[in-house]
């Protein structure tokens, strides 16, 4: 849908190590490579300007991208943050995240996706999820490689702390979730974000509804409505 709205060209790449993406070279795997991959993109597409859409990490390397490179980036979609602007330090996250990756490492996809927390949603989100986990999981052509992700991304800092987007001065839309289907999200820091960030409007989806986030067609429809120039 967004490729026919506005006659936008719409580009999209897997994160290095994810879905049909390389490992890295280096075995780097912080939001510095991150965001320097997505420079690497543009300039081979030889994009200069553009608006930039990402969910999670991909939020926060947009993020990053448009603070370190603010003349390229017109709009942003920031699709469920939740970088709180600082690495991860408290053990029990860190152990968490280190013990996802070792199941995915091993190819252990059902231990991976209970690791997530599904089984603690409300009932009528579980199996959704769980479905939804397990085929993001599924596509991956490297989980070793995401398996290291896993490990360093929390480590990782994408920017330096939420008042730096005080003066991101380019409209964002944040999308939210509500916390009871996606407390990894936390609507707390999505509401964080519309606040700091001047020229930001922030969508949730209604009380009981599945994540706005999950659902690709009102996703979709909500980003074309941002986009779309006053008339």
């Amino acid at each position: 849908m967004l490729a026919r709205s506005g006659g936008r060209l719409v580009v999209g790449y897997d994160a290095r190590g994810h879905g049909e993406s390389s490992p890295a070279p280096d075995d780097l795997y912080g939001y510095p490579e991150l965001v320097a991959d997505l420079e690497g993109v543009l300039d081979e597409l030889g994009i200069e300007r553009c608006v930039l859409a990402g969910s999670s990490m991909g939020a926060a390397t947009a993020m990053a991208f448009a603070l370190d490179h603010p003349g390229r980036v017109d709009a942003l979609v920031q699709i469920t943050p939740a970088y709180d602007g600082r690495a991860r330090t408290r053990a029990s996250s860190l152990e968490s995240w280190d013990a996802r990756a070792d199941a995915l490492g091993a190819g252990d996809i059902d231990a991976f996706v209970e690791l997530t927390g599904v089984a603690a949603l409300p009932e009528r989100f579980r199996e959704s999820a769980r479905t939804a986990v397990r085929q993001r999981a599924e596509r991956h052509e490297h989980p070793e490689a995401v398996a290291e992700a896993l490990r360093q991304v929390p480590r990782s800092a994408a920017f330096d702390g939420l008042d730096r987007l005080e003066g991101v001065d380019v409209p964002v839309l944040v999308v939210g979730s509500r916390d009871d289907a996606d407390p990894e999200h936390p609507l707390a820091l999505a509401r964080e974000y519309a606040d700091r960030l001047p020229r930001a409007e922030l969508v949730v989806e209604d009380e009981g509804e599945p994540p706005l986030a999950w659902q690709g067609a009102r996703l979709s429809r909500a980003i074309a409505a941002f986009l779309q120039p006053p008339a």
